[in-house]
């Protein structure tokens, strides 16, 4: 890697985890905010999910959108937007007091933003092809890092401050990296930019990317591990001190540790998947995927409060291999000229399965109690499992041999 381009895969990773902690700071405590604003139980019970979903929303119907103004315009000035969007709702969030208007501006938040596919899609502008592995796994360990330290700051300053200061405190991070952008990373000027023009080539998107297998099943494994992960979201701090009969804390440090493992292991398996073919990768994604289903049956089962963080440490591990591996070879199955739109896709993909793995975990509490919740996970896993088995065996066309070291 040229110094130059390190600098700037380095900025990338600061500027994502200042932004990415900047949203984070409010996010454990909207509930706590709304509870103030309302004495309704049923609104404060909606709105105490919406908040949450509306964001997901948000990205999932756009994401596709701004990955293909990315492809034509250029992912930095799509970044920039979206740091815009970030600010812009984050001040107005700060005076928003009506729990209606706090859903709304959430939902534009999601719409407006979606910051991560951009940034995931300039990174590939500038980085090698065989290294978009480690590239998508380092911007993923900033997300975490972010989500962590953002959280922490903003229980701080709820400890000795007004709500007010945590949305006010976010916006002004958010513009301080909206002036990052411009300033410090250059302009890259899209691949396919006068394409259409010179050549006669048909227009960026006429020809469908989900017409892709190779793009369809990636996507589908992405999404079903993802809604995996999502099944306990919801019912999570409820079960750890329902079944163990342990303090808040220990509940924080269940949670933090599933992140711990991801950021730890990321960049190893990034660094362990790269260069290989996408039928060897998928046929690694198997192993990873069935020690899922392990590790969170042994969590279902267990009633030692030691084992079940020991498991929630090894799954933290086990996902550093997931989202990122998988993310990087839907990109190298899409063209050069395409990485917004596909990365978009992925986004959009993944809030979709979120939304739905935070729905069915919620249901699934309701019907089958919610001692069982983790053996719906290690279901899920398992057809998650099965699809890729499946998606291995017609994975050859996947990796193209230019980008595979040493072919």
């Amino acid at each position: 890697m040229s110094i130059g381009r390190a600098k700037h895969i380095h900025l990338l990773f600061a500027i994502q985890l200042v932004s990415m902690g900047a949203l984070e700071m409010s996010g454990p405590f909207w509930p706590v905010h709304l509870r103030s604003l309302t004495s309704s139980e049923g609104l404060f019970t909606f709105a105490s999910v919406a908040v949450y979903v509306g964001p997901m929303l948000g990205i999932m119907l756009t994401s596709t959108f701004w990955g293909r103004m990315g492809d034509r315009f250029g992912h930095r000035a799509m970044m920039m937007r979206a740091l815009f969007g970030l600010a812009a709702t984050q001040l107005a969030l700060a005076y928003a007091s009506d729990v209606w208007l706090i859903l709304m501006l959430r939902f534009l938040q999601g719409a407006c933003a979606g910051y991560i596919a951009p940034a995931q899609a300039y990174g590939v502008s500038i980085e090698n092809p065989a290294r978009r592995a480690k590239l998508f796994a380092y911007l993923q360990v900033s997300t975490n890092v972010g989500s962590l330290g953002g959280a922490l700051v903003g229980g701080v300053i709820l400890d000795h401050a007004a709500f007010f200061w945590i949305n006010f405190s976010a916006a002004i991070l958010c513009t301080v990296c909206l002036i990052s952008v411009w300033v410090l990373l250059p302009v890259v000027v899209p691949k396919n930019a006068g394409r259409d023009a010179v050549t006669g080539a048909a227009p960026i998107g006429k020809i469908s990317i989900l017409r892709s297998p190779q793009i369809v099943s990636l996507l589908t494994i992405l999404g079903v591990l993802l809604l995996g992960r999502m099944v306990t979201q919801s019912p999570f701090s409820i079960y750890v001190l329902n079944i163990f009969d342990v303090g808040n804390w220990v509940v924080g440090l269940c949670y933090g540790l599933l992140a711990l493992g991801f950021v730890v292991s990321a960049s190893l398996w990034a660094r362990y998947f790269e260069g290989r073919a996408a039928r060897d990768v998928l046929g690694g994604m198997c192993l990873v995927i069935a020690g899922c289903v392990v590790v969170t049956l042994l969590a279902g089962v267990t009633r030692s409060i030691f084992v079940f963080t020991a498991m929630y440490f090894v799954w933290g591990v086990l996902l550093g291999a997931t989202t990122p591996v998988l993310t990087a070879l839907v990109s190298r199955a899409a063209g050069d000229h395409r990485q917004g739109h596909v990365l978009g896709l992925a986004q959009s993909t993944a809030q979709f399965a979120s939304i739905a793995g935070i729905a069915l975990g919620g249901w699934f509490n309701q019907v089958a109690g919610l001692s069982n919740v983790y053996f719906l996970v290690g279901i899920v896993y398992a057809i998650g499992l099965v699809v890729t088995v499946f998606a291995r065996a017609r994975a050859d066309s996947i990796a193209r041999p230019s980008e595979i070291p040493g072919e």
